[in-house]
């Protein structure tokens, strides 16, 4: 599910707001998010999962192409745990289950 859609199912599900009021609602949900990361909080949504940033050091790296040894600088990586009414949710419902064969 893209952004887009999900406006339109909010949007579907509420038929009493304004489809560009749901998208200012989703984008400062988003924004506010990406805010809190930016700054090192962690986010939690309850029952959702929670956003944290994890920090990667500096390291010697290798360019595949030519082998040579590259430095590779420190960087800031957006991480996300699902949260466990999440994880039984989707194990309820069986998402990536296989099939058994008949």
């Amino acid at each position: 599910m893209i952004k887009s859609e999900l406006v339109l199912k909010i949007a579907e599900q509420n038929p009493h707001l304004y489809q560009r009021d749901v998208e200012t609602l989703v984008n400062a949900i988003l924004d506010t998010i990406a805010d809190a990361l930016a700054q090192g909080d962690r986010v939690e949504l309850r029952g959702f999962g929670a956003f944290s940033v994890k920090r990667r050091e500096a390291r010697r790296g290798r360019n595949p192409r030519t082998g040579e040894s590259v430095a590779v600088s420190e960087k800031a990586i957006p991480v996300f745990k699902t949260g466990k009414e999440m994880r039984l949710r989707l194990n309820r419902a069986g998402i990536g289950d296989e099939q058994p064969s008949a």
